[in-house]
C-alpha cells in the first residue's frame, strides 16, 4: 500500500467520523477499504467500554468473508466481578496490555507457536495465522466512566503471517480510526445518558437543543402518577439491603409497561413516578395509559409470584390517571434543570393518585379522562363519587375499573379493532 492510498484511507475514516456514522459503519468502511488496497486482514474486532446501566461495553467485528451469519455487535456485561464475564476477561489478551502497561501483543499462530491465551486455539482452528492486539489509552481528561482505553485486534490467514511493514501500517492507520469510533461512541453515550435520566423523549429533545431555561412547551397530555402500596412499612421492616433491589423490580415493571404502551416516564420519586402519553387524539393517549396499567397489572402479578417464592417482600401500585394541558421543558436556575411538567393538571393527578389509599381502589381516574376516553373505555369506567382533591377548588367525580371489564389479563376493550380505537 502507497503513501497515496494511505492518505486517502485516512481521509476517509476522518470525514466519517464527522459526518456522524455509527462505529460499526466505520470498521465496515475502514476494513473493506484496508482489504480493498492489499492488506490481508481476515478478522478485526474493536472493543469498546461505554457508560451505560446494563452493559459494560460493546465488541464491533468485520470478517472479510463475511457471510451474514455473524453478530457484528457484541454486548458483554460487567467484567470487574465474579461471573463469566470477568473471568473471560482476565484471561484475555487485552486484560494482559492492560495490566502489563504494553500498548502491542503480537503472536504467531500454528505448529511450533506458543498457545498461551487460549483465543490462539480458536484463531488456530479458524486458519489464522497472526495476530496483532493493540490498546488505545486515553488520558485521563478523556476518560469518561469505563471508557479509559480502545482495543483492537487484527489477524490474517496468509502463511507467512503480517510483514513488519504491514505491522506498522495497521499501527499508523489505527490511530484515526480509533479517534472517529471514540467521536461516535461519545454521541452514542450522550443519547444513553440523556434517554436513561430524562425519559425518551425529554432526552431527544435535550439533543436537538433544547437546553435554555425557560423553554417550555404547551401542550395536552395524558398524565400517569403511580405509586407503591405499604412501600413506607416494607422500608421500615425489610433488611437495608433488600430495598433497592426491591424498587428496581417494581420500577422495571412499571416503567416496561409505560414505554410498551407509548408512553414516556419523566420522573422517579422515590416509589413515585410520573409519566405522560401524548397523541394528536387524545382518545387514543387515554387507550395508550389503560393498556399501559393492564401491562403493569400482569407484571407485578408475575413478579409477586416469583418474590414470594422467594420470600421476598412484595408490593402492589396504585394508579391516576387525568388529562390537561402543562408546560413541558426546562424549569430551574442557572446551573440545575429539570426537564419536566408542571401545571395544576400534575398536582391534580398526583392528589387523584393519593385517594386510591382511602377509598381503597387500584385505579382512579379524573372526569376529563372519562369524558376524552373512547365510548368503549367509558364503558369499562364506573363512578367512584365526587372528592374534594386538595388544593383544587371544586370537587371532582372520579371513576375506576369496572372488574367485569377484565377477562383474565385482558381488557375487554383490548379486544376492538385498530381501527376502531383511531374512530
Amino acid at each position: 500500500m502507497d503513501t497515496t492510498q494511505v492518505a486517502r484511507i485516512t481521509k476517509w475514516v476522518t470525514e466519517a467520523g464527522l459526518s456522524g456514522m455509527t462505529e460499526l459503519e466505520l470498521l465496515h468502511g475502514f476494513c473493506n477499504r484496508l482489504s480493498a488496497n492489499g492488506l490481508p486482514i481476515a478478522r478485526v474486532n474493536i472493543v469498546i467500554d461505554t457508560l451505560h446501566p446494563i452493559h459494560e461495553g460493546r465488541v464491533f467485528r468485520w470478517r472479510r468473508d463475511d457471510q451474514g451469519d455473524l453478530d457484528a455487535i457484541v454486548e458483554y456485561g460487567r467484567t470487574n466481578g465474579e461471573g463469566e464475564a470477568a473471568a473471560n476477561w482476565r484471561r484475555s489478551t487485552y486484560y494482559h496490555l492492560l495490566m502489563s502497561g504494553e500498548d502491542s501483543l503480537r503472536r504467531r499462530i500454528g505448529p511450533g507457536h506458543a498457545e498461551d491465551f487460549s483465543v490462539l486455539a480458536e484463531l488456530r482452528a479458524e486458519g489464522q495465522t497472526d495476530y496483532l492486539v493493540l490498546i488505545h489509552r486515553f488520558e485521563a481528561e478523556g476518560v469518561i466512566g469505563e471508557m479509559d482505553s480502545f482495543y483492537s485486534s487484527w489477524t490474517t490467514e496468509v502463511e507467512a503471517g503480517f510483514t513488519d511493514e504491514q505491522i506498522s501500517l495497521v499501527r499508523e492507520l489505527a490511530a484515526p480510526l480509533m479517534l472517529a469510533l471514540k467521536c461516535a461512541s461519545l454521541a452514542r453515550i450522550a443519547k444513553t445518558l440523556v434517554e436513561t435520566y430524562l425519559g425518551r423523549d425529554a432526552g431527544r429533545l435535550v439533543l436537538k437543543g433544547r437546553i435554555a431555561r425557560g423553554v417550555t412547551d404547551r401542550i395536552q397530555a395524558v398524565l400517569w402518577y403511580s405509586d407503591l402500596r405499604s412501600f413506607t412499612r416494607i422500608t421500615e421492616t425489610a433488611d437495608p439491603e433488600q430495598i433497592i433491589p426491591f424498587l428496581n423490580d417494581y420500577s422495571e415493571a412499571i416503567i416496561s409497561s409505560i414505554y410498551e404502551a407509548g408512553g414516556d416516564v419523566l420522573k422517579l420519586i422515590g416509589d413515585g413516578t410520573l409519566a405522560i402519553f401524548k397523541e394528536d387524539n387524545a382518545s387514543v393517549a387515554c387507550r395508550s395509559a389503560l393498556r399501559a396499567e393492564q401491562l403493569m397489572r400482569s407484571r407485578i402479578r408475575s413478579l409477586n409470584r416469583e418474590r414470594i417464592a422467594s420470600n421476598l417482600p412484595v408490593a402492589d401500585a396504585y394508579l391516576g390517571l387525568h388529562i390537561g394541558e402543562v408546560f413541558y421543558g426546562n424549569i430551574g436556575s442557572q446551573d440545575r434543570l429539570d426537564f419536566t411538567v408542571v401545571g395544576p393538571a400534575v398536582n391534580e393527578v398526583s392528589r387523584i393518585a393519593a385517594l386510591c389509599r382511602s377509598v381503597e381502589r387500584d385505579i382512579l381516574v379524573s372526569s376529563t379522562f372519562f369524558k376524552a376516553a373512547l365510548t368503549s373505555e367509558q364503558e369499562c369506567l364506573v363512578s367512584v363519587g365526587r372528592y374534594a382533591l386538595r388544593g383544587v377548588n371544586r370537587p371532582q367525580e372520579l371513576f375506576t375499573l369496572d372488574p367485569s371489564c377484565v377477562h383474565g389479563e385482558e381488557p375487554r376493550w383490548a379486544r376492538f379493532s385498530e381501527t376502531t380505537s383511531n374512530c
